[in-house]
């Protein structure tokens, strides 16, 4: 499960767009930061996704994907163009494709071949048309089949696209909006596939094309309502109508650390957290069985673009970081990882401070929680120095002391709360979940 949001310059404090995206997945599916390159490709070439290869074009875009580590396509990315992407998993009453175009295939193609918002839409819209989308969704959990829907943005403007098997409906976005894990474009939209109404009053979803709402006749009630992608959304979008024209990147990254079942006198825990929090941690097999695995947040300028990412589950728990689209590689930050711990990369380093704060999280994010936010606060202070002119050697130079900075800070935050003892007063089965989800993962006790 997902949350998406994005705010365009009549919102924003400063008139640009920001688009700000959680991305949930199993405990172990470590998430994996990815850059390449602007690339060539001969005359007749092929592109393997993740189940189908598919014609490659002439030229494809250099590219940031933020993604889990065995897909081919990602959960969130960018390009040079300034096209930002996130996605959410729908569930519809189209029937789920054995095989096809991952969601998430269909992003990274978009970014790939786009250079605007209007064309990565038409893009995604195309490719759905002639592949359709199926596959396995999930790292472990081989059953998982979803639709898809997506906010895609660049420096003006915004679309939410949502789609059913091979149909769909499209909304520009006139200020704030997000998404989540539901169907939401209901009897008004800007684009749609051919047939989409006769479709559903063939299928008895509704009468005529005065009684046609898209949410309504095409969703999947069951897997719509207990995601519980209604409430997210219903707090995300309360979240930027309050903030409207002051939200920040700070305002995006607050967003997605957001805690709705915290929002008591009771201090927030996850043991007791649900799937109507944004920011999402795993509890057990049946109703919480994901979690934000990774984050970002897109700041998008006429003058150009600064992406702040994570690289690591839980934004509650990680630093956001900045990283550019210049030319050159990511930062160094370790290498991909895998669904096994492995100390050298970034990723795995950061869950010992994540499952570490789950064991008692009131006491132990109370231990670096100030330090994370300052942190953040002097590194969104250099990138504003820095300017949008920089050199990309000054941009790569910056990002990289952030990421040392941040790694540094977190080695601490756990040698810190290694001192603290286990809080006591969580379910059994709890604890059994993640002594099952770490043994999994060969996860150091």
């Amino acid at each position: 499960m997902c949350d998406t949001l994005v705010a365009l310059g009549n919102a924003t404090r400063d008139g640009s767009v920001i688009l700000a995206k959680n991305s949930d997945r199993e405990p172990n599916e470590a998430h994996l930061l990815e850059w390449h390159p602007r690339t060539q490709h001969l005359a007749g070439s092929t592109v393997r996704c993740t189940y189908l290869e598919i014609p490659q074009v002439e030229e494809t875009y250099e590219i940031l994907l933020c993604k889990p580590f065995w897909l081919w396509g990602c959960e969130m990315g960018a390009n040079e163009k300034g096209v930002v992407i996130g996605n959410e998993a729908v569930f519809t009453r189209e029937p789920y494709a054995p095989t096809g175009l991952l969601g998430m295939d269909l992003m990274r193609l978009a970014l790939e071949r786009a250079a605007t918002a209007d064309e990565a839409l038409h893009v995604i819209t195309d490719l759905i048309a002639r592949y359709g989308q199926g596959g396995a969704c999930g790292y472990q959990n081989k059953r998982l089949r979803y639709h898809n829907s997506f906010i895609i943005a660049d420096r003006q403007s915004a679309w939410v696209l949502e789609t059913a098997g091979r149909y769909w409906a499209a909304e520009r976005v006139r200020a704030v909006r997000t998404i989540s894990n539901r169907l939401t474009i209901g009897r008004e939209f800007d684009l749609a596939s051919p047939g989409l109404v006769e479709h559903a009053i063939e299928r008895g979803w509704c009468r005529s094309r005065e009684d046609f709402h898209f949410a309504r006749c095409y969703s999947d009630w069951f897997y719509s309502t207990f995601s519980h992608a209604r409430e997210r959304q219903a707090d995300s979008t309360a979240y930027l109508e309050a903030h409207k024209g002051r939200i920040g990147i700070e305002t995006m990254m607050a967003a997605l650390r957001r805690h709705a079942s915290g929002a008591s006198e009771r201090p927030y825990d996850p043991a007791r957290g649900s799937m109507a929090d944004i920011c999402m941690h795993a509890g057990n097999a049946l109703t919480r069985a994901s979690q934000t695995t990774g984050s970002l947040v897109a700041h998008l300028t006429a003058e150009g673009a600064t992406y702040w990412v994570t690289g690591t589950s839980a934004p509650c728990t990680s630093v956001f970081k900045p990283v550019f689209l210049n030319g050159r590689p990511l930062p160094a930050h370790g290498g991909q990882p895998s669904g096994e711990f492995d100390l050298q990369t970034l990723w795995w380093r950061h869950e010992r401070l994540h499952r570490a704060v789950l064991e008692d999280y009131a006491a132990r994010m109370a231990l670096f929680a100030p330090e994370r936010d300052a942190l953040e606060a002097e590194f969104l202070v250099q990138v504003n120095a820095l300017g949008q002119g920089a050199s990309a050697e000054a941009q790569t130079a910056l990002s990289q002391r952030c990421f040392d900075r941040a790694q540094e800070a977190t080695e601490a935050w756990v040698q810190r709360i290694s001192q603290v003892p286990r809080g006591k007063g969580k379910s059994l089965f709890y604890w059994a979940y993640w002594r099952r989800q770490n043994r999994a993962a060969r996860f150091p006790a």
